[in-house]
């Protein structure tokens, strides 16, 4: 397969806001590509290489002085070797390796290609070929259930061996893909209940009302004497958490993995700031930060040699009961309204989030937003991709303040512009914005800076409103940053649908 083949469908994708048609061209050159082609396509179009970090930057890339080809030289393969070149290339004369390496690529390259390498090798490749879209392609590619196909993507975390294992294993492999300790899948996720009473009606009666803990999720897994900590986002952070490693250590168990959230607490109990939280996450504790991170535990997915995930919570938990009750998160099991808005209360009392409503027949959706885990909040809040902020004036002036913010499209374009606010934006966050997204900037006016899609905050509102100044056609009311969000990504935000669907 020509390289030239991959650019023109990532074009085609860029081209149009359609789901359909998205798929559509993702499905006829996956079905074109070789089984050695494929794993890499099927990475190449989800924004990423196989090799991981090539050693590649901006600066790299500018600095070529190279005209392109005429005409597409390069298969698939080729550039892969190249980039296999660019990662081995390591201590005294890799500059010059790396350097003689993308001069030949690019080299042997039109300019569309260079355009398309260019933009992968700096994570800049925006297509809208998002997982969810891709395991769609994948799915109808090779003939295989998607449900089949969607399941060992969040068990194995890889695009690229989900696709090799249906198209050259079939079914009998994708059903065959089991949890790993050790090996982290995507977290199932809530949807955001209207409120109490409609979700206990929604899911009821047979439900665990749980605490919603204002932490940072995380994800463990033990193997004997060996520990694992994951993030929301799957990125491995063991060796910045002892404390934690330490209490799963002392757990009655061989193998396990538990999922949950963390956080700091205050003497009397209560729940540290989250930023006090994710400063801490962010680094070992020692003499200078002695605070200890608390894991609290709400899922046990495997237990001493026995997956769980396809059972009902109600196993699961009796799972995580007989090895870590003392670390399971408040809950009540089965509660009439008043018990539940009881808990509700305590939960807010407390300085919690709020709690997540949860059918206790409802299996673990990994990497999904199932519909048998329901979070209530006191207020409606949704997670926004900061695209701008403009500079203040008065006695803001100097600082970024006015922010602009974006839903995610479910479609994989470019997320899409709801509202503005500073409203909520203490001198603290003022400073931190002013420092940090410059590191995140596409371009800039005299008024503006104009940011990668890429920074995440949490924003309450009292609703939103129909509004045609805005491309989806609605606003946000009374908006006011509650906090940034750095344990998510962009492709965890809100989307547009979930704004809409806030409207009255």
């Amino acid at each position: 397969m020509k390289l030239g083949q991959v650019v023109e469908a990532s074009a085609q994708m860029a081209a149009t806001r359609s789901r359909k048609l998205k798929t559509a061209e993702l499905v006829e050159l996956l079905g074109a590509a070789s089984k050695d082609e494929l794993p890499i396509v099927v990475t190449w179009l989800s924004g990423e290489v196989p090799q991981g970090k090539l050693g590649v930057g901006w600066r790299s890339l500018v600095n070529l002085d190279v005209d392109g080809a005429e005409e597409s030289k390069l298969d698939v393969i080729d550039v892969d070797d190249a980039f296999e070149q660019l990662a081995a290339a390591r201590g005294a004369g890799s500059a010059a390796v790396r350097n003689s390496v993308l001069t030949g690529l690019f080299a042997n390259s039109t300019p569309p290609e260079q355009d398309f390498l260019r933009r992968l090798l700096t994570g800049e490749l925006r297509q809208g070929s998002l997982a969810g879209l891709m395991v769609d392609a994948v799915a109808q590619a090779t003939g295989q259930d998607v449900d089949s196909v969607r399941r060992a993507h969040m068990l194995t975390g890889s695009l690229s061996e989900t696709a090799v294992l249906a198209a050259h294993g079939g079914d009998e492999a994708l059903r065959g893909v089991r949890l790993q300790v050790g090996r982290a899948i995507a977290p199932m996720l809530a949807t955001p209940a209207d409120d109490l009473p409609s979700a206990l009606a929604d899911l009821g009666p047979d439900v665990v009302v749980d605490f919603k803990l204002d932490g940072a999720r995380i994800q463990v897994h033990r193997n004997g004497g060996e520990v694992r900590v994951f993030t929301r986002t799957l990125r491995d952070v063991t060796d910045r958490v002892p404390d934690l490693v330490e209490v799963v250590l002392g757990l009655p168990c061989e193998t396990v993995i538990l999922d949950g959230e963390t956080l700091m607490l205050s003497d009397d109990g209560r729940p540290r700031p989250f930023q006090e939280t994710m400063s801490r996450f962010g680094s070992a504790a020692d003499e200078a930060n002695p605070q200890l991170l608390q894991p609290f535990f709400f899922d046990c997915l495997h237990l001493d040699g026995r997956d769980l995930i396809d059972l009902p919570l109600s196993e699961r938990l009796a799972a995580l009961d007989s090895v870590g009750s003392g670390l399971r998160i408040p809950s009540v099991v089965d509660p009439d309204v008043e018990a539940a808005q009881a808990q509700f209360a305590a939960a807010i009392a407390e300085g919690h989030e709020g709690v997540m409503v949860k059918s206790r027949s409802g299996v673990y959706a990994a990497g999904r937003r199932g519909r048998t885990w329901q979070k209530v909040k006191p207020v409606h809040t949704l997670d926004l991709v900061v695209l701008a902020a403009e500079w203040g004036s008065g006695r803001r002036r100097g600082w970024l303040s006015n922010l602009h913010l974006g839903a995610r499209d479910p479609d994989g374009g470019p997320p899409m512009m709801v509202g503005k606010t500073f409203k909520g934006l203490t001198d603290e966050i003022l400073r931190w914005q002013t420092e940090e997204f410059p590191k995140y900037e596409e371009s800039r006016t005299e008024w503006a800076v104009f940011l990668r899609p890429e920074i995440v905050v949490e924003i309450e509102l009292d609703g939103v409103q129909r509004s045609s100044r805005y491309p989806g056609g609605v606003a946000l009311r009374f908006a006011r940053v509650l906090r940034y969000r750095p344990d998510k990504t962009a492709a965890d935000a809100d989307t547009i649908d979930a704004v809409r669907a806030l409207l009255p």
